[in-house]
């Protein structure tokens, strides 16, 4: 019989005959019980049933409760699972599923022992500090990374109140470093020149590659000695549209290495969207390929590229060189377009430079990269991100909330065009002397078991990704760590997560965060406390989270809000490029002194957070932050729509989906050709993630008097949930719901 280590507990045995009850005590994850059962004539009894009830864990002493510790502090008295217990209502790891009636997920005896933050104890020690004294905190992790010049006595300014003057976040300011120099030059010199940095799976299972952290970094200077020779200088932006080769973080690392800023654009959106991003940052360079495979389709991403710097040209915005790698194994060189004097094949130049290559040494505060998400109002944001602070942020999330050993194999599938493939591909991983995997393809070819062939290929122990993938007949015996890539996961799925995918024994990363945060916030520690299914449990270190009312008064205990964050933290953004009004309206003036998530949270009685979704105007369709706006405008610009209005709904693959409400030109009519032109003028604005699941004909929309449309009922309606539809007297016409409902059901 199993239980939570080191804990004294009541266990009533039920028998034919009697009843009785035993007190034992839990070592090394067994229950040790002194009694044996018969009755008072010697006969042995039948055991019928076994209830154990878990004691509430006795508050430490020396962490007394404090107005910042309020919620977390809960966790020093765990909670026993009260509710319905049909048996023990907690599970450890490695010995039994969780189900439907289990509320707490323990880690074993055993990874809790190994583990960096191995008790509930220890997290509250250490976050205490990093709340108590950021500075001291933050300086200590710091110091374990190579700076050229230490900050000077301030580690730290903020001002997150936007009535107080300009919104400003600063970390390490003064201090010189480079984050290529820590992520390879580092770990080389500290002997581990030879471990492997890169395992590379391309879309085909034959093919592969891997670099050292010796190979990686020749590699590194080679592509920044080209950049150099080519006009790039400190400060300068280079786009980079590049599918998952290697030479993606290769070139992440080589801008960061001469003192460029990146702006990865992920290979799959539409010229017009590149042509944004291309006209807003005005890159020195463009690096791309000629084509990639992702299962049987060849995206022709050189075609793309071409349209979006013809158009920029035309715009007055010229772009030097694009710098293009032949992925032959989805498009040989003479079948790619080519404009001489502008194109340059990356294996004609890049080998030929020097293996050597000086790091430009910056500040802690100078730009590190620049990355394009999506806005409510349309137009895609530049989230700036600076070298230090982020560089401390990332690599120390890695390490806590995977609990990285150095044995480790690590693998996101999640791509570097997105803020995940940043932090835990490239920057977190790599500063941690981590051996990370990268695959090129998707994730059901040629087959749906691909993933898994690719897990036990390279043994991988944490595996960061979607919990949405096919799992038979593959070992995964090599996993430790689960993550979960993108929003909190819903408790099923968690449960699945768990049960099929870890067999019952890898503890998961279920995190929030954001683009703008550059690394997770709330997030579980594997091994420090126990899970609740869907819960992204507590904040990580330094992290302040509040919710708050619509009046922006934070809540207590038990209850339900938006989600602010009180006081800065390293990897916050500094700013939008060149918007910085932008950065402060969205983000600090809704609730002056905090930054507001757009996001709505509960917090349970224990503590526990719990992310309920967006409440902007933002979809996440698989880790695609995708702004509604964006599509509308899309639907809009096809000349038989009148009017869109885009929601998200639930969709059990992607977390979102994405269901657009379409009212046509007066006197077409719907057809299901136009249904599918509607979804073609959105993939090619945008790209086919973008695409709508559904489009749901509409004579009109709900509107208020003012002309505001009410997408609060559209929301309702696309999800079915027509018993929540609540107060529609305040619409301008509200005969126009019932419209919209009597067309979904036709």
């Amino acid at each position: 019989m199993t239980a939570r280590s080191g804990r004294r507990v009541r266990v009533v045995f039920e028998f034919d005959e009697m009843a009785t009850e035993r007190v034992g005590w839990v070592n090394s994850g067994v229950l040790s019980i002194s009694s044996s059962f018969s009755n008072r004539r010697g006969v042995r009894l039948t055991l019928k049933s076994v209830r154990i009830t878990l004691p509430i864990m006795a508050t430490r002493k020396n962490l007394s409760t404090t107005d910042h510790l309020r919620h977390v502090e809960s966790m020093s008295t765990l909670p026993s699972g009260a509710g319905k217990i049909p048996k023990l209502n907690a599970v450890i790891l490695g010995e039994s599923l969780a189900s439907e009636e289990d509320d707490l997920v323990f880690s074993s005896h055993d990874f809790s022992q190994k583990a960096h933050v191995p008790s509930p104890e220890k997290y509250l020690e250490m976050y205490k500090r990093s709340i108590e004294d950021p500075g001291g905190f933050w300086s200590d992790i710091a110091s374990e990374f190579y700076w050229k010049e230490k900050w000077g006595e301030q580690v730290y300014s903020e001002n997150l109140d936007v009535t107080k003057g300009n919104v400003k976040i600063e970390w390490f300011k003064g201090g010189i470093t480079n984050i290529c120099y820590n992520c390879l030059d580092k770990n080389i010199e500290s002997g581990n020149g030879d471990k492997v940095a890169l395992h590379w799976e391309g879309n085909e299972p034959d093919v592969d590659g891997s670099l050292t952290y010796t190979q990686l970094l020749e590699r590194v200077c080679q592509l920044a000695n080209f950049m150099k020779e080519n006009g790039v200088r400190k400060g300068d932006t280079v786009i980079i549209y590049l599918p998952m080769l290697m030479e993606l973080p290769i070139t992440m690392l080589a801008c960061a290495r001469i003192g460029a800023v990146h702006s990865v654009v992920f290979a799959g959106y539409s010229a017009e969207s590149l042509l944004q991003r291309i006209m807003d940052c005005k890159p020195k360079i463009v690096v791309t390929c000629n084509a990639v495979k992702r299962g049987k389709k060849v995206l022709n991403l050189k075609e793309i590229v071409d349209a979006a710097l013809s158009e920029s040209s035309q715009n007055g915005i010229s772009v030097g060189s694009c710098l293009t790698y032949e992925n032959e194994s989805a498009m040989k060189k003479e079948d790619t377009n080519w404009q001489n004097g502008r194109d340059i094949w990356w294996q004609d130049v890049v080998p030929k430079c020097s293996t050597m290559c000086d790091v430009a040494w910056v500040d802690a505060e100078d730009p590190l990269f620049l990355l394009y998400t999506s806005g409510s109002t349309g137009k895609p944001k530049g989230v700036v991100h600076t070298t230090g602070g982020y560089m401390i942020y990332t690599a120390t999330t890695f390490k806590y909330a995977f609990d990285y050993k150095e044995s480790d194999i690590y693998w996101c599938t999640a791509d570097c065009g997105w803020i995940t493939g940043h932090s835990y591909v490239t920057y977190g991983p790599l500063l941690n002397g981590a051996t990370v995997v990268l695959y090129e393809g998707v994730p059901n070819y040629p087959d749906s078991g691909r993933c898994w062939e690719i897990v036990d290929k390279y043994k991988v122990t944490l595996f960061y990704t979607a919990p949405t993938l096919y799992v038979t007949r593959y070992s995964r015996k090599s996993l430790r760590v689960l993550g979960s890539v993108g929003e909190p996961i819903n408790p099923s799925a968690w449960r699945w997560f768990f049960n099929v995918v870890g067999d019952s024994r890898c503890p998961i990363s279920d995190t929030w965060w954001q683009t703008e945060t550059g690394g997770f916030m709330i997030t579980p520690l594997p091994g420090a406390w126990p899970q609740k299914p869907g819960s992204a449990t507590y904040p990580f270190f330094g992290v302040r989270p509040v919710i708050v009312d619509e009046k922006g008064k934070e809540i207590e205990g038990e209850c339900s809000g938006y989600l602010c964050v009180k006081k800065s933290w390293p990897g916050a953004f500094r700013t939008l490029y060149k918007d910085h009004e932008r950065y402060e309206t969205t983000y600090f003036s809704a609730f002056p002194g905090y930054y507001f998530s757009g996001d709505g949270c509960s917090r349970d009685k224990h503590g526990y957070h719990w992310l309920t979704g967006r409440v902007d105007d933002v979809i996440n369709v698989s880790g695609h932050r995708i702004g509604t706006a964006e599509v509308e405008s899309a639907l809009v610009s096809h000349p038989q729509c009148a009017e869109a209005a885009v929601v998200g709904v639930e969709h059990e693959v992607k977390g979102q989906g994405i269901y657009a409400f379409v009212t046509l030109v007066d006197g077409v009519p719907y057809s299901e050709d136009l249904r599918e032109s509607l979804v073609l003028v959105v993939r090619n604005q945008i790209g086919a993630f973008a695409a709508p699941d559904r489009i749901h004909w509409a004579p009109s929309l709900p509107k208020t008097r003012s002309g505001k449309i009410m997408r609060r009922i559209l929301r309702k309606i696309a999800s079915r949930q027509l018993d929540e539809l609540g107060d529609i007297s305040t619409l301008a016409d509200p005969s126009v719901v019932h419209q919209l409902i009597t067309l979904a059901d036709s």
